[in-house]
């Protein structure tokens, strides 16, 4: 065969961030920014990476760890036994890897959907495909909700809990992220939060729960296509946001540009916090943030497999 090429999208966190990894509710939405995947077979048995982040290769059957391409050959290594050669993995992406923009879930996703269709003829369910990239998560950070997962798999806004439970909405909600300069990883903002409210388990479930609040009026407000309404819901969780201790001088300077335009309803903190992107409903119409800033849509297509296997989107 001379190729695979697979597509997902990244996708922002609207609701939910933290209290997710305790049972609650969360409402992730997939954006019209997208990582694709092309897989080649190899005559030799290793593996080869390429991607805007540098080049990579190892032996198949003795893989060499790389901080950078920790989910690739984490998903690669899942399915080593099977693999009947080497693989090439060029990895092209419409968004950098150091935005909010769930770029570690995407690839996962892409390289396992990229696996099924080489080693069995097709796109898996995507259920399974959830699974698998959401194992390959969890086993290389050590945690992981998994909805920016399920939102790479299915698209849309995806009301979400781990159960799991994965509603998608297809809509292309309009979206302005807003990148503050800086970003801390996931595991390391959650072991901060833990640590900080050690004393104060009762006040953190608290919390959690009014956030669990705000997911489930703001995926109302998504089913009924309610701007607005989801838009309140967000700032009420931003209150919350706030209450963790997860809002930087950067993030609240955004967040007070985002509220007084005009075209954008609700503003806050997307991800874990202390750092990385603040998304809000709609999309700037006067406001000059002077921070990087994305006009971004919901994507409603989820992860798939594109036919003809040519380069890659920027290759």
């Amino acid at each position: 065969m001379s190729g695979v090429r697979v597509s997902a999208p990244g996708s922002v966190m609207l609701l939910g961030e933290h209290a997710v990894l305790h049972g609650y509710r969360s409402v992730v939405c997939a954006i019209d920014r997208r990582m694709e995947v092309l897989l080649t077979p190899l005559r030799d048995r290793v593996l080869r990476i390429d991607s805007a982040l540098g080049g990579y290769e190892s032996a198949l059957d003795e893989l060499v760890d790389s901080d950078d391409f920790r989910f690739v050959i984490a998903a690669v290594a899942s399915e080593q036994a099977a693999l009947p050669s080497g693989l090439e993995v060029r990895i092209r992406a419409e968004f950098g890897s150091d935005r909010g923009f769930g770029s570690s879930a995407a690839v996962t996703v892409c390289v396992h959907a990229a696996l099924a269709c080489w080693l069995e003829g097709g796109m898996p369910d995507p259920m399974r495909l959830y699974q698998m990239a959401l194992e390959t998560v969890q086993r290389v950070q050590g945690c992981g909700s998994g909805a920016d997962v399920a939102a790479s798999v299915w698209g849309g806004c995806v009301g979400y809990t781990m159960e799991p439970r994965c509603e998608p909405v297809k809509w292309a909600l309009p979206l302005t992220a807003v990148y503050c300069g800086y970003k801390r990883r996931t595991p390391e903002v959650i072991r901060w939060v833990e640590e900080r409210f050690a004393d104060e388990p009762e006040r953190l479930a608290n919390l959690y729960e009014q956030m669990d609040g705000c997911a489930e009026r703001g995926f109302e407000a998504i089913e009924a296509r309610d701007e607005v309404a989801l838009g309140a819901a967000m700032v009420s969780q931003q209150r919350l946001m706030e209450a963790l201790g997860l809002c930087t001088p950067e993030l609240a300077e955004i967040i007070s540009k985002l509220e007084v335009d005009a075209g954008v309803v609700g503003a806050k903190i997307s991800g874990s916090g202390l750092g990385d992107c603040v998304v809000g409903v709609g999309h700037l119409t006067q406001v000059d943030v002077g921070y990087e800033t994305y006009a971004l849509a919901g994507d409603v297509t989820g992860c798939v497999q594109v036919v003809e296997a040519a380069d890659p989107v920027g290759a």
